[in-house]
């Protein structure tokens, strides 16, 4: 069984830095590709960006340039550094992890994290 925790969330004034860190429990962390989404208020769950294990990393337009994210095999830890945050960042993040199945990853995440709350604001 896997399990996804995420840190790091809080508040952040516009322009402002965060490095929200996920951590897996589980085995294969290391064929698993992880996802960060994020949720608005009264919004759809909406993909941020992604990492395979052994492929470049891919984000969304709106946070292409701003956000980096990043994996370390040995911790079974994924991070995503945001920078240069805007209000419309605001959102419960959460971390994903798509196992593979037959050598192909899904198109939904097979097991999800509670959620952090990423608040911007002056």
């Amino acid at each position: 069984q896997v399990q996804l925790v995420e840190s790091g969330g809080g508040l952040v004034q516009p322009g402002g830095s965060l490095r929200l860190s996920c951590k897996y429990s589980g085995s294969q962390f290391d064929i698993t590709l992880v996802a960060w989404y994020r949720q608005a208020p009264g919004k759809e769950r909406e993909w941020v960006a992604s990492i395979a294990p052994n492929d470049p990393a891919a984000y969304a337009h709106s946070v292409k340039g701003r956000f980096d994210v990043s994996r370390d095999n040995a911790k079974n830890m994924v991070s995503l550094k945001m920078n240069n945050l805007r209000p419309e960042d605001t959102a419960v993040y959460y971390c994903s992890a798509f196992v593979p199945h037959g050598g192909d990853y899904g198109f939904k995440p097979d097991y999800w994290g509670q959620g952090t709350q990423v608040t911007v604001s002056s």
